[in-house]
């Protein structure tokens, strides 16, 4: 197993080098289209190239599935099984043999893109991409071949034995990333490196007396704020490090189609379900109803208002026991993340665990008897607060503000009851050699270990 500070280090120089060799597809781009819409064609094409990529090997094992099954009306699981993964593409055409039929590349593509399963046309369909394959062949400004053909170099390999399916999801964030600054958006905002999540997954297994009962580690893990569902599956692969035989099961949910449909198709890659991945905004539109969970990791937006959510966030509260939000008052309408907080304690089984970050607003916003001091008081007065972590600054590729992670605990060790454990960690790390972003500090294994 690699050192989790390689891996930690690897994040900045293999990924964006992938990111920039893929992105540099965009030269292709530039004219008929604006820089903040590169990010519409090279986001779906790397997640079309990806699953190529996985599924290369049994390209002729599905064709050959597809011909034996074809008259049978159900045939979604054979395909699935001669795959290998739980998609499949029925297409003939592989990015090469489109790449050598440069006169027929428009009907061609729309017919490889046709030939993928449906979960992955469910990924494209949010994503719009068809109307970027009419767009890419309009016949006065033709790209799609040169597109294609970006993609077919050697430098846009992505089988799986070359990125590992949690980088591949980096590379997919620093993309958006690229995608994000072009556009003038709150760059990275879907962002969470290895190191913050490694801490975070340590913080949750350090307040979690269960978490070695029994032969293996078995968890389910719920980001209410997935983005690219990376912080799952960093969770995910940090737990397989302390266990190798860990049974993890991954829930997110996201309202951004993009970033969704990424999570979507980095769950698929990764042999999960991807039911478990699921549309929506998170304070308005729960799609977890009812649903109890081991962990709860997150990392919701900062000082985001939530005055399009009050609607139905206030009609919840006015519910007999307030449904998600149990609380006397609700926080001001410019700063949602203390929502966020009631919502994943919701979500936690009687023994369940959550880490959270938060900015500075809310250790101090709010007077007494306002909506952030009384989710404070109901925190406090249950008793499941177990900690406040102090991080570097610096520490987030979109930030380089304080923050914090906020540790809960349905069922405190004895050790812990009726006291909240205050961390200043804001020194512990160690300098990168490049940043990437605003992130220039590393929570390394030395530093991890001493704040756990």
């Amino acid at each position: 197993m690699a050192d989790s500070d390689d891996l930690i280090k690897a994040v900045g120089a293999n990924i964006q080098e992938k990111a920039s060799l893929i992105w540099s597809a965009a030269d292709t781009l530039r004219g008929p289209y604006k820089p903040h819409e590169y990010g519409l064609v090279i986001l779906p094409m790397t997640v079309i190239k990806r699953f190529h990529d996985c599924l290369e090997p049994t390209h002729d094992a599905v064709l050959a599935a597809a011909e034996k099954y074809k008259a049978f009306s159900v045939k979604d699981g054979f395909l699935r099984d001669a795959s290998g993964y739980p998609f499949y593409n029925t297409s003939k055409f592989t990015f090469e043999t489109l790449k050598a039929d440069p006169e027929n590349i428009e009907d061609n593509f729309k017919g490889y893109i046709n030939g993928f399963s449906d979960n992955v046309q469910d990924i494209l369909a949010r994503m719009k991409f068809a109307d970027q394959i009419e767009r890419l062949s309009d016949p006065d400004a033709p790209l799609l071949y040169q597109v294609v053909c970006d993609f077919c170099k050697p430098q846009a390999d992505m089988s799986p034995d070359k990125i590992k399916a949690v980088d591949m999801g980096y590379i997919f964030e620093n993309l958006i990333q690229r995608f994000s600054e072009s556009y003038d958006e709150d760059a990275g905002a879907h962002f969470t490196s290895r190191d913050i999540v490694y801490l975070m997954t340590d913080l949750l297994i350090q307040a979690d007396p269960h978490v070695f009962d029994g032969d293996r580690i078995t968890k389910t893990v719920y980001d209410q704020t997935m983005g690219t569902s990376q912080m799952l599956g960093c969770t995910e692969e940090r737990l397989r490090q302390l266990d190798a035989e860990a049974r993890v099961t991954c829930y997110g949910q996201e309202f951004n189609p993009f970033t969704f449909g990424i999570a979507k198709a980095s769950a698929l890659i990764r042999g999960e379900d991807d039911a478990n991945m699921r549309f929506g905004d998170t304070l308005s539109a729960d799609k977890f109803d009812g649903f109890k969970f081991d962990y709860c990791i997150s990392n919701p937006p900062f000082g985001d208002p939530w005055n399009p959510q009050a609607p139905s966030v206030e009609k919840e509260f006015k519910t007999a026991g307030g449904g998600r939000f149990p609380v006397e008052k609700l926080p001001a309408k410019g700063d949602g993340q203390m929502l966020f907080v009631l919502n994943g304690l919701s979500k936690l089984k009687d023994d369940g665990v959550m880490a959270i970050v938060q900015d500075a607003s809310p250790l101090y916003k709010g007077k007494p008897g306002s909506g952030e001091d009384s989710i404070r008081r109901y925190v406090l007065e249950n008793d499941w607060l177990d900690a406040i972590v102090q991080l570097p600054c610096d520490s987030f590729y979109n930030t380089g503000i304080a923050t914090y992670v906020w540790l809960f605990s349905k069922a405190k060790a004895p050790e812990h009851r009726d006291h909240v454990l205050l961390i200043d960690a804001s020194r512990c790390f160690e300098k990168r050699r490049k940043g990437i972003g605003d992130k220039k500090n590393d929570i390394t294994k030395s530093c991890r270990d001493l704040i756990v």
